[in-house]
């Protein structure tokens, strides 16, 4: 079928731009090099190994310099084990199990460790990501074929997801009252218990998605006792709906490594069901007679005579008998563990880990779907009769490589195209229990029709009595411009004031808090290298000191699904060609704005910013709301 050869062809666009961009990054490069750009921990230490299935060796590796900085590392990344020694072959492949904190586990298919790992400084490079494209692009093969397929009837879903066919729902309707949820958020939980192929949940910022979420999850599972798979493009939503469903008391399994390493996330992966199961003593003694006769194979060396490798190689054989052995009762356990699960968690690509991957769901829950690229998307897809998709395509789209793959198409996503196809299938959720109504109204009349309305408990609220919620502060006139660092833009000056501006805030702000309860500080800024700038201006303002645990400072990709109780915004842009760079992509603004609970202020050049309506009108809104304020009158 036409709709899914084009999605081949793009993601096939977006492979060769990002394979061509990681070779950018890795080719001809040093390990310092691939380490500052995310893609390797050098030098590293082994800190244990332990033969795993098959003929697999399981090393826990430990960043031992360098643990400041951040990677790019995830549970099921291909990485290269490698030492610096001179010989070009000193490298293994791998894929990793574990990640967190400092740490690393990683399977190399190998009985031993090699012999250079004893030499020279060791890393773990990052290898490109074959393993996510090779899954989107089964899945959209799969998905066509079975449209396309003379003899078989198509599944409804896709026909449904492919504009063949409407969608449906059950005409009796789903008598249950929902806990805790308003009355929109009422309608959304029935649409999804009552959808038989598709129900669409829009949820702008501070509306209470995943609230509406776990009580439609939990309301389907009580009622038809079969399992729902629950995925997201990334695994900090995972883990958000993973804690909250647990909360509920379902028996939730999470596939993979959660990003919230926490006691109480761990005990929701299936190492940890595992490690509970009365079956485990038994593998360990297992593992330890196998490990055994590793050992006593390992004091044969390689230049004995015929019957000392005779001998190894029998021991070797013995520890591989045992290790089947535990393979197999690994599986029964693991099956055990998936089966008794009410709700399985995952990545989109997670979802299509060999735990569950022969397994059937009668319903799946794609959330944040505003933010997954569809190819993604029809991995958990296809092992289901109904899909949830739940999301704001008004806020951060997929992110994209391909510049050409994005315009042609591919950064459309699944819920878009839906919503735009079935209208009727759609929910959007009104009550936001975030902003402040002066923060709100902005974004909702630009957004999302004025629908919003800000609940009673948080429409006036304020931080101390007569303190504003919103604030735009004009930098234009003041010589704020911006320079050019590499490929990204940094506004000095704009960095210097708005930190000044927040030290007289927060010293307004300490005559009513201590620093213990101290509001939540965020910063965002669209550009990294503004936000280093800002962070090391940081480090020297010292009346801002004893408040640094309550500020964060990041990008507005990194606050996608956060909130703070005071929200900075600075737009860095400020240049005479009036130039906005991807400050255009308003759906950015709209995240960054939105983060704000009681307090937002914009810091931006307004003659540079008013090239695009968007600000130009926000500026006229703010100066309404009395709002509007000269940076001159904080720099004289």
């Amino acid at each position: 079928m036409e709709y899914f050869k084009k999605l081949l062809d793009l993601l096939k666009v977006e492979r060769e731009e990002d394979l061509s961009s990681y070779l950018a990054h890795t080719e001809s490069t040093t390990a310092a090099d691939r380490r500052a750009g995310g893609l390797s921990w050098y030098p590293i230490a082994i800190r244990g190994t332990e033969m795993s299935r098959g003929d697999y060796l399981s090393i826990e590796l430990e960043r031992t310099t360098h643990q400041e900085l951040s990677h790019q590392f995830r549970f099921g990344s291909s990485v290269a084990f490698f030492s610096n020694h001179d010989a070009a072959n000193d490298k293994i492949e791998g894929t990793v199990t574990y990640v967190g904190g400092n740490k690393m586990k990683i399977t190399i298919k190998t009985d031993e460790l090699p012999e250079w790992a004893s030499d020279g400084k060791l890393g773990i490079d990052l290898l490109f990501d074959n393993n996510s494209y090779d899954e989107m692009r089964y899945a959209l093969k799969k998905a066509d074929h079975i449209l396309e397929d003379k003899e078989a009837r198509p599944t409804r879903l896709i026909e449904v997801l492919t504009g063949r066919n409407k969608p449906t729902f059950i005409k009796d309707g789903f008598d249950c009252i929902f806990p805790g949820l308003n009355p929109v958020q009422q309608q959304a939980a029935e649409k999804i218990a009552t959808a038989n192929e598709l129900a669409i949940v829009h949820g702008p910022p501070g509306t209470g998605k995943t609230t509406t979420l776990v009580q439609a999850i939990k309301a389907m599972s009580k009622r038809d006792h079969r399992q729902i798979l629950v995925v997201a493009p990334s695994n900090t939503a995972v883990d958000l709906l993973s804690e909250k469903l647990a909360e509920e008391g379902l028996n939730v399994l999470r596939i993979g490594n959660p990003a919230r390493v926490s006691a109480k996330m761990l005990s929701l992966t299936l190492d940890s069901k595992m490690a509970e199961h009365e079956s485990m003593k038994q593998i360990k003694a297992l593992k330890k007679q196998a490990a055994e006769y590793k050992n006593m194979a390992h004091k044969y060396k390689r230049n004995f005579g015929r019957a000392e490798q005779e001998q190894r190689k029998a021991l070797f054989n013995e520890a591989h008998k045992i290790m089947k052995e535990v393979g197999q009762t690994e599986k029964y356990i693991t099956d055990q563990v998936v089966a008794r699960a009410q709700v399985i968690t995952a990545t989109l690509v997670g979802a299509g880990h060999y735990t569950i991957s022969d397994l059937k769901f009668d319903t799946v829950v794609i959330d944040e779907a505003g933010q997954a690229l569809e190819p993604a998307c029809w991995i958990p897809i296809l092992r289901a009769n109904k899909v949830i998709l739940a999301g704001d395509h008004c806020q951060l789209p997929p992110t994209i490589k391909s510049a050409s793959a994005a315009k042609d198409g591919l950064s459309q996503t699944l819920l878009e195209k839906c919503a735009g196809l079935w209208p009727d299938a759609v929910i959007q959720l009104e009550e936001q229990y975030r902003m402040h109504e002066d923060i709100m109204s902005y974004p909702s009349a630009v957004f999302y029709g004025s629908s919003l309305k800000a609940h009673i408990s948080i429409a006036g609220r304020q931080l101390f009595p007569g303190d504003a919620a919103l604030s735009f502060v004009d930098t234009a006139g003041c010589a704020f411009d911006e320079k050019l660092e590499g490929t990204s833009t940094t506004n000095p000056e704009e960095a210097v004031f708005l930190l000044r501006h927040l030290s007289q805030y927060v010293a307004e702000l300490s005559k009513h808090y201590s620093a213990e309860n101290f509001p939540s500080i965020g910063v965002i800024a669209p550009y990294q290298q503004q936000i280093l700038l800002i962070r090391e201006l940081l480090t020297d303002a010292d009346e801002l000191m004893p408040y640094t645990k309550s500020i964060t400072i990041n990008t507005v990709d990194s606050f996608q699904g956060q909130e703070r109780d005071v929200i900075y915004l600075g737009l860095t842009r400020s240049n005479a060609e009036r130039n906005i760079g991807f400050l255009s992509d308003i759906r950015r603004m709209n995240v960054a704005m939105t983060r704000a609970k009681q307090k937002l202020v914009v810091i931006g050049d307004s003659v540079t910013l008013s090239r695009l309506s968007f600000y130009d009108d926000f500026m006229a809104y703010a100066d309404q709301k009395q709002a509007y304020q000269s940076a001159w009158e904080f720099v004289n």
